[in-house]
């Protein structure tokens, strides 16, 4: 798993604030909101996108390590790379969540608020995530302690209980409004699917939300392989094909490499090659423009021969001297 943050920052003044989104495909809506082409605006913002800070607002020094037992390392590794993502952490430093906080009994989002603030405020230790690990069936209910469990699978259950524990208390949300989370707008974004009729080259899109990417590394393509579909255009049946983009993109892209087979369960050991810096603008539906760098801090590895036995561990990025910065190019984000 690689997680990616894009380079751009926040900044206060209210001209920075369609950069600040990281997305040059977007216009500005008549209600000041930020929408992509082809979508519905929000009808209501859940949380402000000029609040959400791209690099650490204190310094901090490497947080505590994470005691593994009971074949809990798929869980540790992933906490670790939420821990040192900037902006979801300064989110849960602040206790802003907590405060306001409408649930009853169960939090997932207090509950990472309480691990990192221990983690981060307890360099040179090691310890227990008991806040996540004492209510990980209710992240999911077929997660057991003891068992051999998918980091990937994890990270997934865990990012989706946050969105929903934001959007708790809160009903008749559109499809829109729900994206406009503090979750959905640090990693989520929008694909576009567009079905391309060989015949009339009539093009139809489609759009849907993720969270994550999952990376077919047989395929060198990123989000740009071309199949054949069956479609009805023309008043006949006709090839067509299907092509996905990244429509809206997030501001942590997480990519996860594909290892696993999908029948066998046997372990893809190809080499995939990557630098600390990507440009996803040859992979988004508008392709024209400047690049939109990200800078890579958090790697997710499993080291094993088959996706029933091996061992999970990360590495991170930990910037302690981050100030708050409109743009970098990557050459002078990875001098920091």
């Amino acid at each position: 798993i690689l997680q990616f943050k894009t380079l751009e920052g926040k900044e206060g003044s209210p001209r920075h604030r369609k950069q600040s989104v990281g997305l040059l495909d977007f216009r500005e809506s008549q209600q000041g909101t930020l929408v992509a082409e082809g979508m519905a605006p929000p009808q209501r913002i859940l949380f402000p996108p000029e609040n959400i800070y791209m690099d650490w607002q204190q310094r901090w020094r490497a947080g505590a390590g994470l005691h593994n037992s009971d074949n809990t390392c798929f869980l540790n590794s992933v906490l670790q790379c939420l821990t040192y993502t900037p902006p979801l952490a300064n989110y849960l430093l602040s206790r802003e969540h907590s405060r306001s906080c409408r649930q009853q009994g169960f939090c997932v989002m207090c509950r990472m608020e309480n691990h990192v603030n221990t983690v981060l405020r307890s360099s040179g230790r090691v310890i227990y995530p008991s806040a996540v690990i004492s209510v990980l069936t209710l992240i999911g209910e077929h997660f057991q302690l003891g068992m051999q469990e998918d980091a990937h699978e994890f990270l997934r259950y865990a990012i989706d209980a946050m969105q929903r524990a934001c959007l708790s208390g809160i009903s008749d949300l559109d499809t829109s409004s729900e994206s406009t989370t503090i979750i959905h707008q640090i990693f989520g974004g929008f694909l576009r699917s567009r079905v391309t009729c060989s015949s009339c080259k009539v093009a139809s899109d489609s759009y849907e939300a993720f969270l994550d990417i999952p990376l077919d590394i047989k395929v060198r393509e990123l989000l740009s392989r071309i199949k054949a579909v069956a479609l009805k255009t023309c008043n006949k049946k006709v090839a067509a094909s299907k092509r996905f983009t990244i429509h809206r993109a997030p501001k942590v892209l997480t990519v996860c490499l594909k290892r696993f087979e999908d029948f066998t369960g046997g372990k893809i050991d190809k080499v995939v090659k990557y630098s600390n810096c990507l440009d996803l603008r040859p992979y988004m539906s508008q392709t024209d423009g400047e690049p939109l760098f990200y800078s890579l801090y958090a790697v997710l590895v499993h080291s094993g021969n088959s996706c029933d036995s091996g061992h999970y561990f990360c590495y991170t990025k930990v910037k302690s001297n981050f100030l708050p910065h409109t743009r970098k190019t990557c050459a002078e984000e990875d001098k920091l």
